[in-house]
């Protein structure tokens, strides 16, 4: 720009010699060629974001950064000037991403109630773009806390804004404007069966819980107190998370996440689950819904006593041929007794169906979050509106002959249509990647050819963290893996910048 400046000042003199109408022509030319060259170099263009992760410069940040704070401070020329540079911003973030093989770059985010003052979630959303990213996953349900306003939340969880005053604000909606005014897709997160331990402290909802075979819910299990389980058969919780979607879906995000689909995390032997006793399928709605699936008398009735007791006996067998002598095999969904069953050995028989029993009760269980998980989904595709599920690429293993993990998320029968989060947090060392790929193909292999697969990472920019390599070498190594591959999600804004986070938090 001085340049330019220097070429006026010289064609000012090489028509010096000419009539006086040319000379203030050219003076107040070159007047306004200097006033537009000083907007010019107070703010620069942006420079097109490079390389596979699409950050700004440092010049570019503080620009933006200085623009902001003359716009939050009533400058109307610096809030013209930081709405035009957040939307070059945005398409060169487009235009970039076009380019790379990381077409999606994002990043999770919980929100404060100090992120509701003025210029604070606008600073935040400003980073993210800064550090290329294009979408944000936004936290609206968690630990039985919803970011909803106050005034405006029909549902039985609180809001996140408690303040005096700001009742009325709607800071996830916010979230969403902000975002896509920065070309930044703004997804909903939320917890799935997990819904918190204030769900659990009312009267009204002892019946929705998920109970194990010793009459305990999952507070007896986690370590995490603010962690309660719902049975996902229940009718009363579907009704309440189905409200809480049609408020999100209301509100029109670009997309729904739905994590937590699955049941709580035992810690030690109870990480395991080893016999009937250890399943959340003993609330009434569970049980009455296992009891249906039975096909015949003597099925119901083996199911009632497998259910009660942990197992059943030869003496169960004979009882149930004694009182329902009209009966082939027990039976129930799924089962295909061979055709000598009945010819067998009283104790072979009993081995046989206590197997069967077993199966048919993990089943039960993992069905309920199936059925839970498409329920919810569905009132999210009626709003026309994209969904994922986040889940452990390693919690559908099963342990040793019998066992499962405690977890049982069938993420392998997820809905193709939905997007597949693995969260890959494997740790393997700060130089080491190997696990965390290895978590990512595990899902890859079992994805549906149409099923978008996106993983997790954890970790931060430019250095190891937590044990694991930085963000960018376990992109790398996932992209190197698996180049059907094009996008990949962060955790978490609070990993990355604590004390941001922690200023957030605390309204410093």
């Amino acid at each position: 720009m001085l340049n330019f400046r220097k070429f006026l000042v010289s064609v000012f003199s090489f028509f010096s010699f000419r009539k006086a109408p040319i000379r203030l022509f050219l003076v107040g030319f070159l007047t306004a060629g200097i006033i537009l060259t000083q907007g010019w170099l107070t703010t620069p263009a942006i420079a097109q974001p490079t390389g596979d992760y699409c950050q700004a410069s440092e010049a570019e940040i503080q620009t933006k950064n200085d623009l902001r704070e003359k716009a939050l401070q009533g400058d109307r020329d610096g809030q013209k000037r930081y709405d035009s540079l957040l939307k070059e911003q945005a398409n060169a973030m487009k235009q970039c991403r076009s380019r790379s093989w990381l077409k999606d770059q994002t990043i999770w985010i919980r929100l404060y109630p100090c992120d509701a003052r003025p210029g604070k979630l606008e600073a935040v959303f400003d980073k993210m773009v800064d550090r290329g990213y294009n979408k944000v996953y936004v936290e609206v349900f968690y630990n039985g806390q919803v970011l909803l306003p106050l005034k405006d939340n029909p549902t039985p969880w609180s809001s996140v804004l408690q303040t005096p005053g700001s009742e009325d604000v709607d800071l996830f909606a916010k979230a969403i404007k902000l975002g896509r005014d920065r070309g930044l897709g703004v997804y909903a997160w939320v917890y799935t069966m997990n819904f918190g331990y204030t769900y659990a402290q009312r009267a009204e909802s002892q019946g929705a819980l998920a109970l194990n075979g010793k009459g305990l819910n999952s507070l007896s299990v986690e370590e995490n107190a603010s962690q309660v389980f719902i049975d996902p058969y229940n009718r009363q919780a579907r009704s309440d998370y189905n409200r809480l979607l049609q408020e999100i879906v209301r509100r029109k995000p670009d997309g729904v996440l739905f994590d937590y689909v699955r049941y709580p995390r035992g810690n030690g032997a109870q990480s395991v689950l080893s016999g009937v006793k250890d399943l959340w399928i003993y609330g009434d709605s569970a049980r009455q819904a296992l009891f249906l699936r039975a096909q015949n008398n003597k099925g119901r009735v083996l199911i009632e006593r497998y259910l009660s007791r942990g197992s059943i006996t030869s003496g169960d067998v004979a009882e149930v041929d004694r009182l329902y002598p009209n009966e082939g095999n027990p039976l129930w969904q799924g089962r295909n007794p061979s055709a000598g069953e009945r010819q067998a050995s009283l104790q072979a028989r009993q081995q046989r169906l206590q197997f069967d029993l077993w199966n048919l009760s993990v089943a039960h269980a993992a069905q309920g979050i199936l059925d839970f998980l498409s329920l919810a989904n569905s009132t999210v595709e009626r709003g026309g509106i994209p969904a994922g599920a986040v889940f452990f690429a390693d919690s559908n293993k099963p342990v040793g002959t019998m066992g499962f993990d405690s977890r049982l998320q069938p993420w392998d029968r997820f809905s193709p249509s939905l997007e597949w989060h693995p969260m890959a947090y494997g740790v393997c060392g700060e130089n080491n990647t190997s696990c965390i790929v290895e978590l990512v193909q595990r899902v890859t292999a079992s994805a549906p050819s149409q099923t978008k697969v996106i993983p997790a990472i954890a970790g931060s920019w430019g250095r190891p963290h937590t044990g694991r390599p930085s963000l960018e070498a376990q992109m790398q190594a996932i992209h190197r893996a698996d180049r059907r591959i094009s996008s990949i999600s962060h955790f978490a804004y609070s990993w990355q910048e604590p004390e941001s986070d922690n200023r957030r938090k605390f309204c410093n």
